[in-house]
């Protein structure tokens, strides 16, 4: 059996009557991250502080650097947490901070300032040792909250909702920092999030979660583009989702009659049968307004609605039989050459067609 730095085997958690997490299993190598990423009340949390040892599941196991740690106290773990709120002690200075866990440990002083010293120029912020957390910045904080979970280098750090918190723009920024970090000093996160542009940004994989289960896991380009199941489809980034009937199965590729009755394309991935109810997904900006008739697929609709978002503009087109369907592209200097109520073709190819069927996911 391979040897993770991390396995979950069914974890099962429950509130009272509240199902909180239904079997949950993850596995993760070593300098791995990996993020948990789902909807409020859809279970990575609880599946976080299970890890850390903060709550106790109801059954499964849990394994860290191949030993059983069900039943290890927190500070046994060898585990480093980041929390939302930073959690720094507001009457200690900075390097009082980092140094903490150290001198839990009872290293010595000479070591805890090489330490110290060591992370806080990794954070970039070996300038603030002597200043108190309320004199620094929210990001300054949370920079400063990751150098004391390095310092002591715990075999795992989690991260939960760390840069929830932040404005967008600092959001962005300590995204980098954070993923930086991880791919310079090679450790392996475990991280908690439900903003998707965060985890698609950080990522080497991502499990998505929904309703105390483990709808998918997969790398950001294969969560995106190949969704297995309904519910990732849907929830990771925009998706034009449709209902459909197998028409044809081919070789490699299956035809289908959409909304509008239109006929699609789609790469077969998964066995379909003639007459088969299913449904196809279409990301907006593989979907071009060109006009042009001869791709894989094509349909024809009435642009409603233009709207920029900055460096994209979203083409909201109906189709004839009032169906909504979204192309989006990047935005271009001047305005655009379609307008408002006019017929346009919209087309992509079959490669761009997702087809889900019922049983992937609800």
């Amino acid at each position: 059996m391979t040897e993770y730095k991390l396995r979950t085997h069914n974890v099962r958690k429950t509130y009272g009557s509240v199902v909180a997490l239904k079997a949950a299993s993850i596995e993760m190598q070593e300098g791995e991250f990996l993020t948990l990423l789902g909807p409020s009340g859809s279970g990575k949390t609880t599946l976080l502080m299970a890890i850390a040892g903060l709550n106790n599941p109801d059954s499964g196991d849990i394994w860290i650097d191949g030993k059983l740690a069900n039943f290890l106290p927190p500070f046994k773990r060898d585990l480093g947490m980041v929390f939302q709120n930073y959690a720094l002690f507001p009457h200690m200075n900075i390097f009082d901070n980092i140094a903490f866990p150290l001198r839990m440990r009872k290293m010595p002083m000479a070591l805890i300032r090489k330490e110290v010293a060591r992370v806080l120029e990794i954070v970039e912020l070996d300038h603030v040792a002597k200043r108190f957390p309320r004199e620094l910045s929210g990001g300054q904080q949370q920079r400063i909250a990751l150098a004391r979970c390095f310092v002591y280098k715990p075999s795992i750090i989690l991260m939960d909702e760390p840069l929830g918190a932040l404005d967008k723009k600092l959001r962005e920024t300590l995204q980098r920092e954070i993923k930086q970090l991880h791919e310079n000093l090679g450790i392996t996160v475990l991280y908690v999030t439900h903003d998707q542009e965060e985890a698609m940004v950080m990522s080497d994989r991502i499990c998505v979660m929904n309703d105390g289960s483990i709808d998918q896991i997969g790398t950001p380009n294969e969560l995106y583009f190949q969704p297995s199941t309904m519910f990732s489809a849907d929830f990771l980034g925009e998706s034009n989702l449709f209902d459909a009937q197998v028409l044809e199965v081919g070789k490699d590729s299956v035809l289908m009659r959409g909304p509008a009755g239109m006929n699609v394309l789609g790469e077969l991935k998964e066995p379909v049968k003639i007459g088969e109810q299913v449904k196809f997904m279409i990301r907006p900006e593989t979907v071009d307004t060109d006009n042009d008739a001869t791709r894989d697929n094509a349909v024809e609709g009435i642009l409603k609605e233009v709207i920029v978002f900055g460096q994209i503009t979203k083409y909201f087109i109906e189709l004839s039989d009032g169906t909504e369907m979204v192309s989006t592209q990047l935005t271009c200097r001047g305005s655009s050459t379609i307008e408002i109520g006019q017929r346009i073709i919209l087309n992509w190819a079959k490669t761009s067609t997702v087809i889900l069927t019922n049983d992937a996911g609800s």
